[in-house]
């Protein structure tokens, strides 16, 4: 019995002018942006379309406005008649996955990756933290130079495990220098290539922002999931609230865990992934975990007509 996951792409995906054919084609669509604005009490909208890049690229406009795209386009598919027997997001992703799960309203959705976003901003003063990608290494080695390089007073830690191959370090910008210096030599890395972040996300370091997380999402109604949700932190499936909130907090200071979760929904019989959202980033992770799956990346109008055909 083939099975399908909806995945919902994170931070990086973004782009200046994203969404806006869905929001001119459809009344659904439309209204997702319109509550984004309201809720948050500023056009969020016109810095999705218009900019400046600059802007956009604040993580705090960055979070909520890749959600909007996101459940933009989802609203969209959902007159397709397409259903998901799983749904799962990368980092900032997993709220887009959450509003498609029926656990949290769009507008409660929005408004926390706002704050959650100006509370990562805050964690850490700028330029004392970063992140890289490690290409090439094996994670095992990796993780035990990470140990090594924060034993010796300089923290760093395995942020994201993408996909074979692709592994994203975060930490003191010191640590993550380090990992640049002795990755090649101590863990078998092919490159290591600095990211343009404002901070160093999914390390210790951003428990300061998961207390104030913490404290957001305790006012936050959320449901049981009507879908099961794959979490980032566990890479395995969570649909009561409670569990889902308590993992929200630890997702921010925690590895994203992205080629286990894939790996995990495979198992259970996935093997259409949707990825529905700005960009194609996800797609080219899931395709380097698991040639043999089908990946379909929704991102624009044409890609949700090119669907309806492939459908009946």
């Amino acid at each position: 019995m083939s099975k399908t996951a909806f995945v919902f792409p994170g931070q990086g995906a973004q782009v200046v002018g994203m969404g806006k054919d869905v929001y001119d084609a459809f009344d659904r669509s439309r209204s997702i942006f319109e509550q984004a604005d309201e809720a948050l009490g500023f056009s969020l909208s016109s810095i999705i379309f218009e900019g400046p890049d600059e802007a956009l690229k604040q993580t705090a406009n960055t979070q909520p406005a890749l959600l909007t795209v996101s459940v933009a386009l989802l609203a969209a598919l959902e007159g397709r008649g397409l259903r998901p027997d799983y749904v799962a997001g990368h980092s900032l992703g997993e709220y887009s996955a959450l509003v498609a799960a029926g656990v949290l309203s769009f507008e409660d959705a929005v408004r926390t990756v706002r704050a959650r976003g100006q509370f990562m901003e805050q964690a850490v003063p700028s330029g004392q933290g970063a992140m890289a990608a490690v290409l090439g290494a094996e994670r095992g080695t990796l993780a035990a130079l990470c140990a090594a390089i924060t034993a010796d007073g300089t923290a760093v830690e395995l942020a994201n495990v993408n996909c074979p191959g692709q592994i994203v370090v975060s930490g003191t910008a010191a640590g993550v220098q380090a990992v640049a210096e002795r990755g090649k030599e101590e863990a078998g890395a092919k490159r290591v290539i600095p990211l343009e972040v404002s901070g160093p996300f999914h390390s210790s370091l951003m428990k300061p922002a998961a207390v104030n997380l913490q404290a957001t999402l305790a006012s936050i109604a959320m449901k049981d999931a009507i879908v099961p949700v794959v979490a980032n932190v566990t890479a395995n499936v969570a649909t009561a609230a409670d569990d889902i909130r308590s993992l929200l907090v630890e997702q921010v200071y925690s590895p994203v865990l992205w080629e286990d979760s894939v790996r995990y929904l495979i198992q259970q019989g996935v093997d259409t992934f949707v990825e529905i959202g700005s960009g194609t980033v996800l797609a080219g992770l899931i395709k380097k975990i698991d040639k043999n799956v089908r990946v379909i990346s929704i991102n624009s109008i044409t890609a949700l007509e090119a669907l309806q055909v492939t459908e009946h």
